[in-house]
């Protein structure tokens, strides 16, 4: 059968990469986005799919802040029931579908279970009020509605949970997306296709004003050192837990918008008793809402829900939210005997909500702000909350807000129904056949590929034409090759090794977070990218430092990759 051949939207990979294809900073841009988490890779994509030009300007990498730290649901908002907020759960289960049709690759339906018990907070006929309540507002869905399992029939469905009081359950589905990192660099390859620039690694240290409206922004580039401006005549700044530091006192004032509250997961190997569903279940310590997230080969179990002041780049779990994790997991699966050794490494972010100082974080609103900072600051917007599963469409009231604000009729969005890059296959059976006919790879390679890349495999397998030893598997727990290295160095705007192992082919979050390939991946991409002995060097040094955030508060962290070279104070370019 001959293979379903698919452009890639970023172009081949052949010849010069994307990230060494500087971006045009001159002229003006119709929109500048500050922050490639999912909802500003989200508004330049659909600003740029409209005919706007586009720059998208990120301090570090595509999906790096607290898209990346949650706890990869794509759901409907259950909970939000609770605080009455009926419109947002609509709108998360009307997004949620449109995700599980345009990215199926990446996002697929997960049943998720509440067990009924008798100390509960809400009562059984609560959680079913609110069961018929999702059932109806999902009226569109392509997923089975709920049903109410009895003791008998929970236990058989997960044995090991905790029988003292309980009564039953009820098990419904909502959405995974076991890579949101991957989520949004496909987002940022759409904006791309459509002619966004992307800039990563680009620290916008201020705004250019001209008569109280702000007319650009000036940044630094933090690899190589270098000052730049972009003119746009409207600026958003979409930072989510950073928009206050993005602002600095003079945009701000005395006006405080993000009220951060740092979420913590603690990533555990499969475990006695450990459950086949997404469990959602109630804390006996707090009534608070716990999961334990079957997620790849692993599990997550969070999540927190702490104030937090300081810098976000700086969130960390710490003992007490591992404590009360632990806690918690241990009380609904009591074979699970889980302790600290138990737990591979933790993730933090912080949900960048609106500051409400009155409420506590659990109760804080989650839907979302578009702040206008007129008349202090006229043509500057900011983005204030938003989630995960409805980016799309707060991309689409925001980019209505923009042509407004420009004096322009909106062309209508596309974005309800344009399938992400990766998911442009007709046929997935025959696309899987077509690559195992033409490219000498094994089954698990074919499957973590396409997983990953979705219809932009072939292109990483291409590689292997001119560079076999580029289809070798360099990391033997999550099976990854060569080829995916210098494929999203050439193809997805990478430009560090932690971009690449954290973010884009996810060997920094296995087991080890890395450590035990980071030689070898930095020795595949000096051979393919003319790294000279110092980048590589700095690279891994830079890497070793990133994931001591994964660390487990109160157990000593894991050795250190040795490095053949000491790495200079700074990283080059070169």
């Amino acid at each position: 059968m001959t293979p379903v051949q698919i452009t890639s939207v970023s172009g081949p990979i052949s010849g010069q990469s994307l990230n060494t294809q500087a971006p045009r900073t001159e002229g003006t841009f119709d929109l500048i986005v500050i922050g490639a988490g999912i909802n500003g890779a989200g508004i330049a994509r659909d600003a740029a799919a409209r005919g706007l030009r586009v720059a998208l300007v990120e301090k570090e990498d595509i999906g790096s802040g607290t898209s990346s730290w949650s706890g990869r649901l794509i759901h409907g908002g259950l909970r939000y029931l609770e605080q009455g907020d009926v419109a947002l759960v609509r709108e998360s289960l009307r997004e949620r579908e449109r995700l599980f049709r345009l990215a199926p690759h990446l996002v697929k339906p997960v049943p998720l279970m509440i067990p009924f018990y008798r100390h509960n907070r809400r009562s059984r006929w609560t959680i079913r009020a609110g069961m018929l309540a999702y059932d109806v507002l999902s009226f569109d869905k392509t997923t089975a509605a709920h049903k109410v399992l009895s003791r008998a029939e929970t236990l058989a469905r997960f044995p090991k949970i905790n029988a003292d009081g309980l009564d039953g359950c009820a098990i419904f589905m909502d959405g995974q997306v076991v890579w949101s990192e991957r989520l949004c660099v496909e987002v940022a390859l759409a904006a791309h296709a459509d002619g966004a620039s992307i800039f990563t690694h680009a620290r916008v240290d201020g705004f250019r004003q001209e008569g109280g409206r702000v007319t650009g922004v000036l940044y630094t580039d933090q690899i190589t050192g270098q000052r730049h401006a972009l003119s746009g005549r409207i600026v958003i700044n979409a930072a989510g837990p950073w928009v206050d530091a993005v602002l600095g006192d003079e945009a701000r004032g005395d006006k405080r918008h993000i009220g951060g509250a740092k979420g913590s997961h603690l990533i555990v190997d499969p475990f006695p008793g450990a459950p086949d569903d997404v469990v959602y279940y109630e804390s006996r310590a707090d009534g608070r809402l716990v999961l334990i997230i079957p997620w790849g080969a692993r599990f997550l179990i969070g999540t927190t829900d702490k104030k937090f002041e300081d810098d976000p780049d700086t969130a960390r779990a710490d003992d007490a939210e591992v404590d009360y994790l632990l806690s918690e997991v241990n009380s609904l699966v009591p074979t699970a005997r889980l302790t600290r050794d138990d737990i591979l490494y933790t993730y933090s972010g912080v949900r960048p909500l609106p500051y409400v100082p009155e409420k506590s974080e659990w109760k804080v609103p989650r839907s979302h702000v578009i702040h206008d900072h007129a008349p202090r600051l006229s043509g500057l917007l900011s983005i204030i909350g938003g989630k995960l599963t409805t980016y799309r469409s707060l991309a689409e009231e925001t980019v209505d807000e923009v042509y407004k604000r420009l004096g322009r009729k909106a062309p209508r969005c596309t974005t309800t129904r344009t399938l992400f890059p990766g998911a442009r296959v007709g046929d997935w059976p025959a696309f899987r056949q077509g690559l195992a006919q033409t490219h000498a790879v094994g089954p698990e390679t074919l499957d973590r590929l396409i997983s990953l890349y979705g219809a932009r495999a072939e292109e990483i397998l291409d590689l292997g034409r001119s560079h076999p030893d580029l289809l070798a598997v360099f990391d033997p727990e999550t099976g990854a090759i060569g080829a995916e290295l210098l494929f999203t160095f050439r193809a997805e705007f990478c430009r560090t090794l932690t971009d690449a192992l954290i973010r884009r082919i996810m060997v920094g979050l296995n087991s080890t977070c890395g450590r035990e390939v980071l030689e070898t991946a930095a020795g595949i991409l000096a051979r393919h990218e003319g790294w000279s002995p110092d980048r590589r060097a700095a690279e891994i040094a830079a890497y070793t430092r990133y994931i001591e955030r994964f660390d487990v508060p109160g157990r000593a962290a894991p050795e250190a990759t040795p490095i053949s070279q000491t790495a200079p104070a700074a990283m080059t370019a070169s």
